[in-house]
C-alpha cells in the first residue's frame, strides 16, 4: 500500500509523489511545509541541502522544486528508499543523492561535506534530535538554516548553542522551528 504527497511550489508544483505506508512515516503537513518554504523563500535557491531523515521526501523534493542546487537524502528503510529512487527518476532530479542508511552512519561518510540548509525531522519515537544535531553541526556552514520538527516543545530538544531559533510555528501536534547557525 502507498500514500501520496503533493509538492506545494516551484518547478514541480502540484506534482504528486507516492511513498510507502510505514509506521511512523509522516510527511511534514502541507501547512507546515508551506510556512517553512515561505520562511526560506529567498534563501533556498542555490543551496546545498541535507535531509537527515528523509522519510516521504516531502522536504527534499520541495527544496529541489524551489531551486536548491543539491540535496542529499538519508533514508534507512529500503522499501521507502525504493519509492525515493523512483521519484528521483520520475522527476529527473539529477542534483539529488540518496543514501540508504541510518543518519548516524551517513553523517560519518559525509564528514567532509558542508551544507547551507539542513532538515532535522527524525521519527518522533526515536528521540534523535540531539544526537543528529551534534553529528551534523560540524558540516553546517555559518549562517546556514536548520529546520527542526518535533512533537514536543523545541526548547526540550537540547540543540547546539550556536543554533539560534529565528522562527517557530505549531500545527496540531507538530512543533516546527527555523534556526540559523551563528558562531
Amino acid at each position: 500500500m502507498k500514500n501520496q504527497l503533493r509538492i506545494i511550489g516551484g518547478e514541480w508544483k502540484r506534482r504528486t509523489l507516492p511513498f510507502a505506508s510505514i509506521d511512523g512515516l509522516r510527511p511534514t503537513p502541507d501547512r507546515v511545509r508551506e510556512t517553512l518554504f515561505n520562511w526560506l523563500m529567498w534563501d533556498i535557491q542555490n543551496t546545498q541541502v541535507l535531509d537527515l531523515c528523509t522519510g516521504s521526501g516531502a522536504l527534499a523534493f520541495e527544496a529541489l522544486s524551489r531551486g536548491a542546487t543539491k540535496v542529499i537524502m538519508i533514508e534507512p528503510n529500503t522499501t521507502q528508499a525504493g519509492f525515493l529512487k523512483d521519484n528521483i527518476q520520475l522527476l529527473k532530479a539529477q542534483n539529488c543523492q540518496l543514501i540508504v542508511s541510518t543518519a548516524q552512519q551517513a553523517l560519518k561518510k559525509l564528514s567532509a561535506s558542508s551544507f547551507d540548509v539542513v532538515f532535522l525531522d527524525p521519527p518522533y519515537s526515536l528521540d534523535l534530535w540531539q544526537e543528529l544535531a551534534e553529528l551534523a553541526d560540524p558540516m553546517i556552514v555559518e549562517k546556514a538554516y536548520i529546520y527542526v520538527e518535533a512533537d514536543r516543545d523545541l526548547a526540550q530538544l537540547k540543540l547546539p548553542a550556536s543554533w539560534q531559533k529565528i522562527k517557530e510555528t505549531k500545527a496540531g501536534q507538530v512543533r516546527a522551528g527555523l534556526y540559523q547557525k551563528m558562531t
